[in-house]
């Protein structure tokens, strides 16, 4: 099902956000993962849209968003500085998923005035040695053979094999839209995410907060999930299961019944 939107290009700071509003009412802004770009939200749009203003973003260094570096914190304060153009009110849901999960959680630290609400999915504050690992391992196969070279890696982190098997022309489709990441932005990303520690962060933040995750997310586990929604002090935590790293383009209508209550006035 297709929804109209509009397609807007935000200014700050000299740098260029780009945006696709759908529907009216409360806005909810959508951050989307590393490896599953803002296309992954777009099964779940029509039920998001019934009630409320979608702003679904290209974070920077995706599509024709500026590439600002690869620090999350520039990141958040380029995507903060950019919504503050819309003049949001009331302040908007953030619904971040993977990477996006974890902009749209510093975005929050840095910028708490902005949010109302948190949905973070399939995220965490801090990756194990092994995640971290795995993002400069990436990062270095991708610099020496290219993106093609760990597609099937990417694929992995983002669907469960058994998922894969089931469902070739989705896997086939994501893997062309992985192929299309400006490597710039994957290497920053990959930096960012093996290194970054929002720990000590995110005690501080009384946003309330809805942590989910697919119980067979191989990217970031569940066991971060539930670290992050117990450091968090007003989150609540829900696991779905049979999903992994994408529920909302796995199963669109589980993922919005899991956060339907939340997004409510």
């Amino acid at each position: 099902m297709s929804i109209n939107f509009e397609s807007v290009n935000l200014q700050f700071n000299q740098h260029q956000l780009s945006i696709k509003v759908y529907g009216a009412g409360p806005s909810i802004v959508l951050f989307h993962s590393l490896l599953a770009d803002q296309t992954s939200f777009e099964k779940v749009l029509p039920n998001l849209a019934k009630d409320h203003q979608v702003i679904l973003l290209s974070l920077p260094g995706f599509d024709s968003s500026s590439f600002v570096g690869g620090s999350l914190d520039a990141i958040a304060d380029q995507i903060a500085g950019a919504l503050k153009t819309l003049n949001l009110t009331p302040a908007p849901i953030f619904l971040g998923n993977g990477y996006g999960g974890f902009v749209a959680l510093n975005t929050a630290i840095r910028h708490p005035a902005m949010v109302s609400k948190l949905i973070l999915a399939d995220c965490g504050a801090c990756f194990t040695e092994p995640g971290r690992a795995a993002f400069r391992g990436m990062s270095e196969n991708a610099k020496n053979k290219g993106l093609s070279a760990i597609a099937d890696v990417a694929m992995r982190r983002l669907f469960a094999p058994a998922y894969q098997e089931q469902h070739p022309d989705l896997i086939a489709q994501r893997k062309e839209r992985f192929l299309s990441i400006n490597m710039e932005t994957f290497h920053g990303a990959c930096n960012a995410l093996s290194t970054m520690d929002l720990r000590p962060l995110v005690k501080e933040l009384q946003i309330p907060s809805l942590v989910l995750c697919g119980e067979f997310d191989e990217a970031t586990p569940p066991a971060m999930s539930e670290e992050l929604a117990n450091l968090l002090p007003n989150a609540s935590l829900n696991i779905l299961p049979g999903l992994a790293h994408v529920p909302q383009l796995q199963d669109p209508e589980a993922f919005f019944a899991a956060i339907k209550d939340f997004i409510k006035n």
